[in-house]
């Protein structure tokens, strides 16, 4: 072949290449993006995820001119990107924090804070354990307390009549927001917590680790151990309060929307930059997520809110407020959704 048929061939090349999108950032592997196609970039809490994922293929059918890409950078690493202008979206299984805040607003970036879904944080054994029945707060916070490294090494460390063998810890990275309810909920501050245990962002990992070791103890977003719960053992807790009045309550629908499951019940979020929202498409995805997700969130094995706690929620929305309600004062353990919006109506 001559030099100048080579060069024509690379031309014709590249052209098809520009015009079918191949190659360039915003086409997904494997296919092509229309070139008049928008393009809505989200990205956070893998617990928030499978909602999100699953609102954005139901829009996709009806909005083939939008792409929406969703990531999985953890709570912590979605809230990096977002503040610095990086995604219009960021999806987050706690409330943001100041820091956080703060550094949105060095970079100019407001928000809109939407809650989408209720979670529990489920605890989980091997199903071989047959010693735990229920663990108290005490009990959690003595196995994960920042002290317990490398000290409560074995079941019967943490109770007496419980087995002399090793404990075996699993639960989410310091980038996940699980990780930062879960250490405020139990441990009484953000991000205090042993450091010896295996971690991991993906809860596949987790789950895997605890079906498959009889001295596993994990946690991780109710929605995974729902879709594993052949392989897990969930255990109630004791959160010792007098107003209870029934002892152990393990996670499910009705008990943490109702907020009789605590103190590992918590909102889910999506936070909404407002230069964002300006745009047309990601103003519909917004509202599309508020009025049909909630179909969706019993899908992919999360809580709805309540519809009186999507009424607020779209309210909310049309009211466009910026900041956190749910930050102030931290990720406030135990209030419920509509407890909290409720003051703004």
């Amino acid at each position: 072949m001559t030099k100048t048929r080579l060069l024509a061939v690379g031309t014709m090349l590249s052209t098809l290449a520009i015009a079918c999108g191949g190659g360039g950032d915003n086409a997904p592997e494997g296919t092509t993006a229309p070139a008049s196609s928008s393009i809505i970039k989200i990205d956070g809490s893998s617990t928030v995820y499978p909602i999100t994922e699953a609102v954005a293929e139901e829009f996709q059918k009806t909005n083939p001119n939008t792409r929406v890409t969703v990531g999985i950078s953890g709570t912590g690493g979605g809230f990096q990107k977002f503040c610095a202008g990086e995604t219009d979206i960021s999806d987050a299984s706690r409330p943001i924090t100041k820091s956080e805040v703060d550094k949105c607003t060095q970079n100019g970036i407001t928000f809109i804070e939407l809650p989408v879904a209720y979670d529990g944080l489920a605890v989980l054994v091997n199903p071989k354990n047959t010693w735990v029945q229920f663990f108290t707060v005490a009990d959690l916070k003595k196995i994960w307390a920042p002290e317990a490294q490398g000290k409560v090494t074995k079941w019967n460390q943490v109770r007496p009549g419980w087995p002399d063998r090793e404990l075996h810890l699993f639960g989410p990275g310091t980038a996940s927001g699980t990780y930062d309810y879960f250490t405020e909920a139990i441990n009484g501050k953000q991000g205090a917590s042993r450091g010896d245990y295996t971690a991991s962002e993906d809860d596949n990992v987790l789950v895997q680790g605890v079906s498959t070791d009889e001295g596993g103890l994990g946690y991780f977003g109710y929605a995974y151990y729902e879709q594993n719960k052949g392989k897990l053992k969930l255990v109630p807790v004791d959160d010792g309060r007098d107003d209870n009045g029934k002892g152990p309550i393990g996670p499910s629908p009705d008990t943490v929307r109702n907020g009789t499951y605590q103190p590992l019940s918590r909102p889910l979020f999506i936070y909404v930059s407002t230069k964002a929202i300006d745009r047309p498409e990601v103003n519909a995805f917004v509202e599309y997520y508020l009025t049909e997700g909630p179909s969706l969130v019993d899908q992919v094995g999360f809580i709805q809110l309540g519809e009186r706690g999507y009424e607020l929620v779209r309210a909310r929305f049309a009211k466009r407020p910026t900041g956190s309600l749910f930050a102030q004062g931290g990720s406030q353990v135990g209030l419920t959704i509509e407890q909290l919006l409720s003051k703004e109506q």
